[in-house]
């Protein structure tokens, strides 16, 4: 047995371990907090823009963008400058152990937009962001791909500052077209889609998985969600990793093979990843 996980969990790791379907991740907010970056909805002022303060709900959408977007590009670039400053962690270090243990066997679906695990080392064909990513953007009115977001925008971004000298406008134009660019993200009042979020392959991944480790994430968003309940409909063992109770949890007990592990992602995703590579 692996030290501190309970005999039924050790269990479970060591049948999908030995079991032939994917070993599918599911992170959310509470893994990249430990690296120092807010969670979603924290008071930290994530959510300022000029002297209004919004709700997440109010800001990060289409509309929103369509009506400011120069304020709303100098709040996400000021936001991917705190990603960029902070560092991988144990949690995201460990599931690239998993990874290279594993192999193909290997998916890993990811509602955080910050990069921070295919910085920690993944093959970027196995990651799905599902939420999309800070450090790219794409043109607006759909004419091109999602492109990186160039260092001259965002490397040292200040808070509050809005972009309106010639030189950044011009990179947050599109070259094909003229429209503004905009970040490669999911907002609130958009759909997810498999060509820029994955949505088929996450849901087919879960389908016929050996295991689906949900870390860091309480089920606020429409996909994960349907990823853990497709889990738990077709038997799929569920492991909750979170610092507290949530529905994600509370389905993981009522599964088979299901198990909540409470505490932070630092402390117990390397334990969970020891015990899955045996």
């Amino acid at each position: 047995m692996t030290a501190g996980l309970p005999p039924r969990l050790t269990e479970t790791l060591a049948a999908a371990r030995r079991a032939h379907g994917e070993i599918v991740v599911l992170t959310g907010a509470g893994i990249s907090a430990e690296s120092g970056i807010p969670t979603f909805r924290g008071a930290d002022g994530f959510w300022r823009a000029g002297s209004v303060n919004y709700q997440p709900e109010e800001l990060a959408t289409f509309a929103a963008f369509a009506r400011m977007p120069a304020v709303l590009w100098g709040w996400y670039l000021h936001r991917r400058r705190l990603c960029t400053q902070a560092a991988p962690n144990a949690a995201h270090l460990a599931l690239v152990d998993l990874e290279r243990a594993v192999g193909d066997r290997f998916v890993l679906a990811t509602q955080n937009v910050d990069g921070l695990h295919l910085r920690a080392g993944h093959d970027p064909e196995r990651v799905f962001e599902v939420h999309g990513s800070l450090h790219r953007m794409r043109c607006m009115a759909e004419c091109s791909p999602p492109q990186p977001i160039p260092l001259a925008l965002g490397a040292d971004w200040p808070k509050d500052h809005v972009p309106e000298d010639e030189a950044s406008l011009l990179l947050l134009h599109c070259e094909r077209c003229g429209a503004w660019l905009r970040p490669h993200v999911l907002w609130f009042d958009e759909y997810y889609d498999e060509e820029y979020y994955r949505y088929e392959s996450a849901q087919r991944a879960v389908a016929d998985a050996a295991l689906l480790l949900v870390i860091g994430t309480s089920g606020a968003t429409n996909l994960p969600s349907r990823m853990v309940e497709l889990a738990h409909e077709r038997d799929v063992p569920l492991v909750v990793v979170n610092l507290e109770p949530s529905p994600y949890s509370d389905l993981a007990q009522r599964t088979a093979q299901g198990a909540f592990v409470q505490g932070t992602a630092t402390a117990c995703v390397p334990e969970i990843v020891r015990a899955l590579i045996g």
